[in-house]
């Protein structure tokens, strides 16, 4: 499969009410026709065009990221190409061309929702706020947001960021989480805000931020993947329960999302998960080779071994 990286009452006024009545109805169904016809035909769309959109992040690894020699790799990567062939042997298709788009954590959603991208294959967390904009697929993974700061600062828990400089990256359920956290126990945190991970993790490093508050596992592939990963610790305490990361889809579109369904539902049952898992977090993984070493959870063998929507 070739691959190329590119949401008042008089007889008269009853007449007038009703003929509103009619207009208005007629107003509010014509915009949801239209988005239905642009979102229910995705199936239809990648039958033309023999090409199907996927969006990526540079810096999310272990799930996506690109390397220097420019391709791109991952977790959510890998099961993004199994649904594309999935999607291909639906179709019957020859050939199915892989296009990829790169993607921030402010522009995933504007991307799935305006049909520039058919499926996002990031880190995107699944939240009843986000299903009124985008349809997500069964749970691939699961983590909680935490913090992650120098060993030398003496961190250990959230009531310890009072006063200080705290990063996240913008876009994301993180700085949510952290915002509210940050009025309801009145810690007085002074919160920044980063474009990508990376520069928000650097600015740890470098002194400018005190800690930085994201996805314990996406800290977790940082420290790893940092020159001195001792120097780093990443907290006990967490901002919230674990939450799921799902592939984004656009809404409306039930055709499309079965099939998506359907490929991981395989790719889960089979066992053929427990490979992929096996590469991206029990094992060296490129650039650096660096082994996180974290082993399933049970919440993950049994998101695996039952798939199911997550609609909490």
């Amino acid at each position: 499969m070739p691959v190329r990286v590119a949401k008042l009452f008089s007889h008269e006024s009853r007449r007038v009410g009703r003929y509103l009545a009619s207009a208005l109805l007629i107003a509010s169904l014509c915009p949801a026709t239209s988005v239905a016809q642009s979102t229910e035909d995705t199936l239809a769309a990648i039958a033309n065009t023999k090409t199907i959109t996927i969006g990526y992040r540079e810096d999310a690894p272990p799930f996506s990221y690109r390397l220097s020699d420019g391709k791109v790799v991952g977790y959510s990567i890998d099961l993004c190409r199994r649904i594309a062939e999935s999607v291909r042997q639906h179709l019957k298709l020859d050939k199915l061309e892989v296009m990829l788009v790169p993607s921030t954590a402010a522009t995933r959603f504007v991307l799935v929702k305006s049909g520039k991208v058919d499926l996002e294959c990031t880190t995107t967390t699944n939240t009843a706020e986000r299903r009124e904009q985008v349809a997500f697929s069964y749970p691939h993974f699961m983590t909680a947001t935490r913090f992650v700061s120098r060993k030398s600062d003496g961190l250990t828990g959230i009531k310890d960021l009072s006063g200080r400089s705290v990063v996240s990256t913008t876009g994301t359920i993180n700085v949510e989480q952290l915002n509210a956290l940050n009025r309801r126990e009145n810690l007085n945190i002074s919160v920044l805000l980063a474009r990508q991970h990376a520069d928000a993790f650097a600015m740890v490093e470098k002194g400018r931020a005190s800690a930085f508050v994201m996805d314990g596992i996406l800290l977790a592939a940082l420290v790893a993947s940092s020159k001195d990963p001792a120097a780093f610790a990443i907290s006990e305490d967490t901002f919230g329960p674990p939450e799921p990361y799902g592939i984004l889809m656009r809404k409306d579109d039930s055709a499309f999302k079965e099939v998506v369904n359907d490929a991981l539902r395989e790719v889960f049952v089979s066992g053929e998960i427990y490979e992929i898992y096996e590469k991206w977090f029990m094992s060296p993984i490129p650039p650096d080779n660096r082994n996180l070493n974290l082993p399933i959870s049970p919440t993950m063998q049994a998101a695996f071994e039952s798939p199911h929507e997550y609609l909490e």
